[in-house]
């Protein structure tokens, strides 16, 4: 075998057409056998330009004189498929004469997995972003349910450890006939009323630094001093109840609905922890938690009840009228005392 036919062999194997054309008239004086069947056979006397009818003619001998080559991409269309071929023409000379030697490649198949990739990486970028929305989505969620330095301690280490505080406050609302009014009014209403004053409530809270644990119904516990310890944990819940009031007595003035509620403080220890394995609840149970609930109980409409002994914390920032003992079912008899805002208190609060 001679050496042109296994260049013509290897040259076909790798899927190289090639073609010789004149320089002077651009026609062919050779093309193998993967050239024509990409293009189809050139007729006697025929050009470059019959060939290749999609490629400027005039953009290859600029780009020719300028760097000796040209590179470049077309479609064929062969059987019902279209083809791209690379397309590269450079300069050989022999015999005194000058010709241009055009060497074709099918990169369909690369073109096709490049396209493939492009669809891939697409899809995994689609998914990457879809993945952490929802990882957003759940983050937000956790939050709603649990304190963020228990969601980072959760998500760390999958449990969150019991913790006792032996110093917090907590302020316990529940609203005044609330099972009438759900039961006179439709459920949207109903969800919709308190979905508006929750939120409200949750702005107040945290803006005083207390942590809004949970709603059960139409009650709203929040605590101060917990998770992070605060040494005006008294004041904060105290603060709270006074705004939760002026914003109702305010919401009442302009809207359809009028809402009064009952306000209990409490203060001592509470362990706070996630309840649950399938249904995460961030929860906090104690002696404050209780004696919140208690007096609240005890307390008149849009009116708040602490015990005596967050006197000496309140004293010097709201108004305290004594209601002398009670008899605080778990907690025996208590001094318990009504808080109110003092003046220059009531002043700020007309804000909410």
């Amino acid at each position: 075998m001679s050496i042109a036919a296994i260049n013509e062999q290897l040259l076909r194997a790798i899927g190289v057409g090639i073609a010789v054309v004149r320089r002077k008239d651009l026609r062919f004086l050779f093309t193998n056998e993967p050239f024509a069947e990409w293009f189809g056979k050139p007729a006697p006397r025929s050009c470059l330009p019959d060939i290749l009818q999609d490629i400027d003619m005039d953009d290859i001998k600029s780009e020719m004189e300028r760097s000796g080559r040209y590179t470049g991409e077309l479609q064929v269309k062969r059987k019902r498929r279209t083809l791209i071929i690379a397309l590269s023409i450079s300069c050989a000379s022999a015999e005194a004469q000058d010709f241009y030697v055009v060497e074709c490649q099918n990169i369909t198949r690369i073109r096709e997995l490049e396209s493939m990739i492009d669809s891939y990486s697409a899809m995994v970028e689609r998914n990457t972003r879809e993945l952490e929305r929802e990882k957003e989505r759940v983050e937000r969620l956790l939050l709603n349910l649990m304190p963020r330095s228990v969601y980072e301690e959760f998500k760390t280490f999958g449990v969150v450890t019991p913790q006792l505080y032996e110093s917090v406050s907590v302020v316990m609302l529940d609203f005044v006939d609330f099972t009438r009014f759900a039961a006179e009014h439709d459920p949207t209403v109903t969800l919709g009323e308190l979905n508006d004053i929750f939120t409200a409530f949750d702005r107040i809270a945290e803006q005083f630094g207390c942590e809004r644990i949970k709603t059960i119904g139409d009650a709203y516990l929040a605590v101060a001093g917990m998770p992070e310890p605060s040494p005006d944990h008294t004041r904060a819940v105290a603060n709270c109840a006074v705004r939760f009031i002026r914003y109702l007595d305010r919401r009442n003035q302009s809207h359809q609905y009028k809402w009064q509620a009952r306000i209990g403080l409490g203060t001592g220890s509470a362990v706070g922890s996630v309840v649950g394995i399938q249904k995460y609840v961030y929860d906090v149970f104690g002696s404050a938690v209780n004696l919140a609930a208690r007096l609240q109980e005890f307390a008149n409409p849009m009116c708040i009840v602490a015990p005596d002994e967050m006197k000496e914390f309140l004293v010097d920032e709201f108004h305290l009228v004594d209601l002398g003992k009670q008899d605080i079912r778990s907690f025996g008899e208590m001094r318990l005392m009504r808080v109110s805002p003092g003046i220059e208190l009531a002043r700020k609060a007309r804000q909410y």
